[in-house]
């Protein structure tokens, strides 16, 4: 049996200011993974109601296009999977008013770990939807 998962779901939005600019004067790709780890593991500690996780794994980040000063941008997150001990969700960054993609990321694995850093069973299967 499939499991169906909510869809993408965005959280939180961010205005570009000039901090957030490379030398080309467009959104930092540093910048924005930053906010995309953040994002990404504080939606897992929501999914997973547990606060112990870290980052394992992200597929290829995909800069589709890009934003500047001024612009709002925001992240968006999807369960994809589970396993005994991690999550797996993919992301999708874009312009909030002309829903532009800016970046895709396919998966971002999280692992629940124990005090003393070692994988432990998180015990969810499916996604909390709130």
């Amino acid at each position: 049996m499939s499991q169906i998962f909510p869809g993408l779901r965005f959280f939180s939005r961010k205005l570009i200011k000039p901090q957030d600019l490379n030398a080309h004067g467009t959104l930092f790709g540093g910048a924005v993974l930053a906010w995309i780890d953040e994002e990404a593991a504080i939606y897992c500690i929501c999914q997973l109601n547990k606060k112990n996780i870290v980052t394992k794994y992200m597929s290829e980040i995909n800069f589709v296009s890009s934003a500047k000063v001024g612009d709002v941008i925001e992240i968006g997150m999807e369960t994809i999977g589970f396993g005994r001990s991690s999550i797996k969700v993919r992301c999708e960054v874009r312009h909030k008013f002309t829903k532009q993609t800016i970046i895709k990321i396919d998966e971002i694995v999280f692992v629940h770990v124990d005090e003393n850093g070692k994988s432990t069973p998180h015990g969810v299967t499916e996604p909390v939807n709130d």
